[in-house]
């Protein structure tokens, strides 16, 4: 004030100078949040549940930016990640099916584990908090992790309550092992339920699935988690049965084979077989165009093997974070899985998408905030995977080019369903070609 009073000129050069300053600094652009590309494989509704996840993450911090790009299935999402490493144009994270974990690992020196980045960023990681029939797909034999679980689902049984009360079924009491499916079917059938039960993803849940359960193994080497030179020996006695059980039941539509992957579900959905064994991640499209009361259950096994029911396995996608971007990239990263792993974004994912909670305490959160009341049969696919504690044989599977080798396992169930083959015969043709599968991915990564 003393100075404007003796010389006002000067005050108003102050003024303005100021003022001036003022403008540079509001005129100046805000330090861009660093961009981070994800690559995924989701569409429709789950790839908008996924964008919201990442505009979720940008939201609540201002200095990384999660971008979220599409690149179509599964297998072209891994594909162009791996022609994009060779480019060195390829994203920082990249989401990849559960079968290809033998295949990213693989890949060295093109992928960062997760437990090293997380450590490396200071970043809180406990592999503990994760269930453990999901940390143990993704581990290593050192137990550190080599991906972040994301999208998670195992299979479970589901059947149509109206139909079973029609047919003089308890509709409140799911059949617990095969013999007690069959029996169901078999009822339905005599009915006049078009067809007993059908099957998605018969690899997956026949063959993978099926052993783990009964706590049998798939390979040697713990199912691969051992070593590249693991060699498949699901053509066992009780694997041998159990398709034969199929192709019996395929006479009379007890059980009516539909085809791979999802093609089975509509057929649960428009009400023409009573029992479907499916996905877990697909209870809320199989509630939203079912037309009937939906019952749920665990996966069906033969009472008289010793230690089933054990647990079942995982399916699903994870994400794995690759190589050679710049270190900054890498913090973000760091900080976007530390906040996917928060309980409330985990419950909240669970709830939304119908994938499985991937920690203990989103499981505990959304079950004390009521969902599993809400919505019966949710909490049918957690209750399954923590049966027991995972072994060896149940803690998941990863066998190189694992894609081809369910494909040709399927090519020769399909030829035991349709009476081409024996069950015998075709389970050995489908271990025989899987296994020269496995040596020729040994041989090519040695």
């Amino acid at each position: 004030m003393l100075m404007s009073t003796r010389n006002p000129w000067l005050a108003a050069a102050a003024v303005a100078g100021t003022m001036l300053a003022t403008t540079m600094l509001a005129a100046a652009p805000a330090v861009a949040a660093t961009e981070i590309a994800w690559w995924h494989a989701m569409s429709g509704e789950l790839g908008r549940r996924l964008e919201k996840l990442a505009s979720d993450f940008n939201a609540s911090q201002p200095d990384y930016k999660i971008v979220p790009i599409y690149k179509g299935s599964y297998a072209e999402t891994v594909t162009a990640a791996i022609f994009a490493f060779r480019s060195r144009n390829q994203p920082a994270i990249v989401q990849v099916a559960e079968v290809a974990t033998a295949t990213m690992m693989a890949a060295k020196g093109a992928t960062y584990p997760v437990h090293d980045l997380m450590r490396d960023e200071g970043e809180s990681f406990a592999p503990l908090a994760y269930l453990p029939a999901v940390s143990g797909y993704y581990t290593d034999v050192g137990g550190n992790m080599l991906s972040f679980p994301f999208n998670v689902s195992t299979p479970i049984l589901y059947y149509n309550k109206d139909l079973f009360r029609a047919a003089g079924i308890d509709p409140d009491t799911p059949p617990k092992t095969w013999p007690e499916l069959g029996s169901a079917a078999t009822r339905l059938r005599a009915a006049g339920t078009a067809c007993g039960f059908t099957t998605a993803w018969p690899s997956w849940i026949h063959v993978e699935n099926f052993l783990a359960f009964h706590n049998q193994p798939i390979a040697t080497r713990a199912n691969g988690l051992g070593g590249l030179d693991a060699t498949l020996v699901f053509n066992s006695p009780l694997m041998v049965r159990h398709i034969a059980q199929l192709a019996e039941w395929q006479v009379t539509r007890v059980f009516d084979y539909a085809g791979r992957a999802t093609a089975a579900e509509p057929r649960f959905q428009s009400g023409e077989c009573g029992i479907f064994l499916g996905s877990s991640a697909t209870r809320a499209d199989i509630v939203k165009n079912a037309k009937f009361d939906v019952g749920y259950g665990m996966l069906p096994y033969y009472p008289d093997v010793v230690g089933a029911p054990q647990n079942s396995m995982i399916g699903g996608a994870t994400l794995w974070v690759l190589r050679n971007r710049p270190r900054d990239e890498y913090k973000g990263v760091a900080k976007f899985f530390a906040f996917l792993s928060k309980p409330d974004v985990q419950a909240a994912w669970h709830q939304n998408t119908g994938y499985l909670p991937i920690t203990r305490a989103a499981f505990d959160l959304t079950r004390a905030q009521g969902f599993y009341d809400r919505n019966p049969g949710a909490e049918i696919s957690i209750e399954q995977i923590t049966l027991k504690m995972p072994t060896d044989n149940s803690r998941g599977l990863r066998l190189g080019s694992f894609i081809l080798i369910r494909g040709a396992i399927e090519d020769e169930l399909e030829q035991a369903f349709s009476g081409k083959k024996s069950a015998k015969a075709a389970l050995e043709s489908a271990e025989a070609r899987g296994n020269k599968m496995l040596r020729q991915f040994e041989r090519a990564n040695p």
